[in-house]
């Protein structure tokens, strides 16, 4: 056994190299393919930092979005092979690659087990011996690609004619990860995108091959049991194999959050534990049929993980979820962002990190895509956005238009965080005689919104040296709410220890146990839907407001229930953990609909 958890793909810039910095320590990570002007700068910095040759895709170029990011994903996938190969064949030396790569691995680990025997093997010959096993047997962490599924901007022409389907940006971006050389797994995230999920279809790497072996394989990012199992049966009938569903907590997580209709993370986990077998079963019904039509036989069913992400602070924790659930991993994310030798964030940002606490991370309606952001208050970008208000020009120049999705007003789709759109959206607005105070929670609400494009950029073209002159150097970030219990700036053996239970980096820290820290942020979103509605609340909204209290009960008496017949557990740990459950349940139940 190899490690235990991934990091998940991070903002657009943060994780953009991540696996040149720890695949090659057996760690997996995931870095996103959105963004493909990124992409190519990103490419060249590291061809020339490695000496490897460039050559520019051009925009102009035939399909340079795929092209790009192919280009990349291969360079990525020989710089790793390159680093495994130099680490692979150093000597066991006190401090070198190779024993770094076994002792960052859990104390579980056989492997790390073999290792620390053959360290004390007194006998040269069988010393050796020894060492060319470990050689063999250790692994590169995956190179993973995360494309948000429902992020598929429709692209055209210079003369405004529509390019067609296969050159949405999903779709280019999936193209760009299915004609590389990397041997990994597209991560699809945020919602199901059947476009998108029926062009998987017509790449034979997606197919399996001698022993159900999958040249690239297909990973589910999802909240909720009943929404995994209907994208893996679309899925399925088209025969296409989900290797792995990464459930996330819906709302105590980085990045773009998808709320749950009052599910939390237990009550979710538990269904897929209980739940799990069946479903491979029904899968695999629905699978090997539709192998056959394409003249493909699959008699071995493949297997199929599921791990968690979202909120994991503690080893306790991260060990918990996987023993109890019975789960194959877990995705620690935004710690991340505090460990500089595995994630680009600038010195300021990350100055800034380490000195919040819980009032600077929130959930926030700055996203252009019209999803709930986290969001960092002391970021530049919303220091930039309040600014750009106070000087009566509220919005941002739209330069990449991967975000670009309103026609309100418009012929053609603009950003709703462009400068154009919130212009003409204010003077609609100043139309609309308002009262005061409604009126400045619509101007709020439209000048809230972030350009994301360039924001989840900046960090790394300041760590690395390589802004543009003219270009916007604001930064903006979006770690989850757990971020804030972490102050200090890490290595990465002190995270990998801390994950792992080796070190505690959250020592005397008073920190809500993940689950009652997620169902606080359920409570506080449900109260916050309740105050938005208080003038305009029709008995279908309050039937779904209720519906959605009566889950978040549920979810309560399911921990109340959990806490109480876990053996093993300290009676201060449950007592701290039953004070904050009655006083979240005393808060849902003070909550009136």
């Amino acid at each position: 056994m190899g490690h235990t958890f991934h990091i998940p793909v991070l903002g657009l810039g943060y994780s953009i190299d991540t696996p040149l910095k720890v695949a090659r320590y057996g760690i997996s990570s995931a870095l996103s393919i959105v963004d493909d002007e990124l992409i190519e700068r990103i490419r060249e910095y590291h061809s020339k930092k490695n000496d490897e040759p460039f050559t520019a895709i051009p925009k102009s170029a035939d399909d340079h979005r795929t092209k790009r990011i192919t280009a990349y994903l291969n360079l990525v996938d020989k710089l790793v092979n390159q680093q495994f190969e130099k680490l692979s064949n150093m000597p066991f030396t006190e401090g070198s690659d190779i024993c770094r790569y076994f002792e960052l691995l859990p104390e579980s680990s056989q492997l790390k087990q073999d290792y620390e025997l053959m360290m004390v093997c007194p006998d040269n010959h069988r010393k050796e011996m020894l060492q060319n096993v470990l050689r063999r047997r250790m692994v590169k962490g995956a190179i993973d690609v995360n494309i948000m599924a429902k992020l598929d901007k429709m692209n055209y022409n210079a003369d405004n004619e529509y390019m067609g389907d296969e050159n949405t940006d999903a779709l280019a971006a999936l193209r760009g990860f299915a004609e590389s050389n990397l041997e990994s797994s597209v991560v699809l995230s945020a919602g199901m995108n059947p476009r998108l999920y029926s062009y998987l279809e017509t790449f034979d790497d997606f197919l399996p091959g001698d022993n159900s072996k999958f040249t690239k394989k297909i990973i589910l990012k999802v909240s909720d049991f009943r929404s995994a199992l209907i994208q893996a049966k679309f899925l399925a009938k088209k025969g296409l194999w989900v290797s792995e569903f990464r459930v996330e907590s819906g709302l105590n997580c980085g990045g773009h959050a998808f709320a749950t209709e009052g599910y939390l993370l237990g009550p979710i986990l538990e269904e897929f534990k209980q739940k799990r077998e069946a479903m491979v079963e029904e899968l695999y019904q629905l699978y090997q049929p539709a192998l056959l039509q394409k003249g493909v036989e699959c008699r071995v069913v493949p297997k199929q993980r599921v791990s968690v992400q979202g909120g994991i602070g503690t080893a306790m924790e991260n060990s918990f979820l996987i023993e109890y659930y019975e789960l194959d991993g877990t995705g620690w994310g935004s710690p991340f962002l505090l460990v500089p030798e595995v994630t680009n964030v600038d010195e300021k940002t990350l100055a800034q990190l380490t000195d919040a606490d819980e009032t600077d991370f929130y959930l926030s309606g700055a996203s252009p895509l019209g999803i709930l952001f986290n969001n960092f208050k002391p970021s530049s970008a919303e220091t930039q956005r309040i600014e750009r208000l106070e000087k009566g020009r509220p919005g941002s120049p739209c330069t990449k238009k991967y975000l670009i999705t309103n026609t309100e007003f418009t012929e053609l789709p603009i950003c709703t965080a462009s400068r154009e759109y919130q212009n003409l959206k204010i003077k609609q607005l100043e139309t609309s005689a308002l009262p005061t105070n409604e009126y400045q929670d619509k101007f709020d609400e439209i000048t809230e919104k972030l350009c994301l494009c360039e924001g989840l950029c900046s960090s790394v073209y300041i760590k690395y040296g390589i802004s543009k002159p003219k270009e916007n150097k604001a930064v903006a970030i979006c770690p989850g709410p757990n971020l804030a219990y972490f102050n200090g700036i890490y290595s990465l053996e002190e995270m990998v220890k801390h994950i792992y239970g080796k070190l505690d980096l959250l020592d005397k820290i008073k920190r809500p146990h993940l689950f009652i820290k997620e169902l606080d942020l359920y409570i506080d979103y449900l109260q916050t839907d309740i105050h938005a509605h208080i003038k305009d609340l029709n008995d279908k909204k309050r039937k779904h407001l209720n519906n959605f209290k009566a889950q978040l009960q549920n979810g309560i008496d399911y921990y109340k229930q959990l806490f109480d017949e876990l053996p093993g557990q300290t009676s201060n740990f449950l007592q701290t953990v039953f004070e904050e459950l009655n006083a979240s349940e005393n808060k849902l139940n003070s909550t009136l609909i």
